[in-house]
């Protein structure tokens, strides 16, 4: 073992006025390193919701009937609480994961050489989402599982999956200016599609809020709304993002766009498809709580490639590549400049 160098008084004051200066003076971490922290921090987004569907499918959502202790007189379950207060209790729990994760993913970026502003605060806008749906998940215990703020706990949630997965994209990239990889109508036709990803999503929080599995084997209010109506629009919504999807590739392949952008929107197309039919396979066989945990944690899948193509179809290469050229040839292969856009 090395020797261990001896921390001074004025070392110890340094890391208590700036702890994440104090370390990134110190140490260093590899370009693979930084980017495994931020897949790590993604991961564990994805972990909390479906963990936390599964609180909902099992009944558990008021396993620990109060918050931030579990009961009245206790900060953990009890055993009078059974299996219930273990899995609520359970996914409280995993927030000190998911924090750790993101502190982790901040640290690294942090510490990156040279500095990255933009990769730090893509981080702590992360730590800062989590802190915001801890209060507002107490809040939804605290209300009684009121729909609307079990909904807005999940888009709160989506959000977080969005910052991961910039922060997670941005980790393989330089700071450099953006540079198109395909033409504004492209662009704007997976806009299009990002738009109405959202309005799926956050038609299908309206299901869950109108549906049967409403968290807790007790009396739980849910949305005035007629459930099989609302589920219908949530098709048609699907049936969109998947139409889109589908153009989206022939125009890619049309006009002989690069490769990222065309192997991305070919994934979320195959994504959707499997989503697709897990949502009518659960539609007709009664809502069985597994195949509704399954089609959540597609929903998030989905999520994260639809914003994979968004930011596929654009490149910031590090500076020490900013300046390379690319070569005439794979310039002339598209089929329209205005379309496929510079290469």
């Amino acid at each position: 073992m090395g020797r261990v160098p001896n921390v001074t008084l004025a070392d110890a004051q340094a890391a208590l006025r700036n702890p994440l200066a104090f370390i990134a003076a110190r140490w260093t971490p590899d370009p693979r390193t930084v980017r495994r922290a931020a897949l790590v921090a993604l991961v564990m987004a994805v972990v909390i919701v479906v963990t936390g569907g599964a609180v909902r499918l099992t009944g558990s959502g008021l396993g620990c009937p109060t918050w931030p202790k579990c009961t009245d007189d206790s900060l953990t379950t009890t055993r009078e609480m059974g299996l219930h207060g273990i899995i609520e209790f359970g996914n409280r729990l995993l927030t000190y994961v998911l924090c750790a994760a993101v502190g982790w993913a901040i640290i690294a970026a942090r510490s990156e050489k040279p500095y990255r502003r933009s990769l730090t605060r893509l981080g702590w806008a992360q730590f800062w989402i989590v802190m915001g749906n801890a209060i507002l998940g107490g809040i939804v215990v605290l209300v009684g599982l009121n729909p609307y703020t079990v909904a807005a706990h999940f888009l709160l949630s989506t959000a977080l999956i969005a910052v991961a997965t910039v922060m997670w994209q941005r980790t393989r990239e330089g700071d450099t200016e953006p540079r198109p990889l395909v033409g504004k109508a492209v662009r704007q036709l997976v806009w299009c599609m990002v738009a109405a990803s959202v309005l799926l999503i956050a038609v299908g929080t309206v299901v869950t809020g109108a549906g049967p599995h409403a968290g807790d084997s007790s009396e739980v209010e849910r949305m005035p709304v007629d459930w099989e109506t609302v589920s219908k629009v949530h098709a048609v919504l699907a049936w969109i993002v998947v139409t889109l999807t589908f153009a989206l590739w022939f125009v890619l392949k049309a006009v002989d766009a690069p490769k990222a952008p065309s192997a991305r929107t070919r994934e979320l197309f195959l994504i959707l498809l499997a989503q697709g039919a897990i949502g009518y396979v659960q539609y007709f066989t009664d809502l069985p709580e597994v195949l509704v945990g399954l089609h959540m944690f597609g929903s998030c899948v989905m999520w994260i490639w639809v914003l994979r193509v968004l930011l596929s179809l654009r490149e910031r290469p590090r500076t020490a590549d900013a300046d390379l050229t690319v070569p005439a040839a794979q310039a002339s292969r598209a089929t329209s400049a205005s379309i496929a856009g510079p290469r």
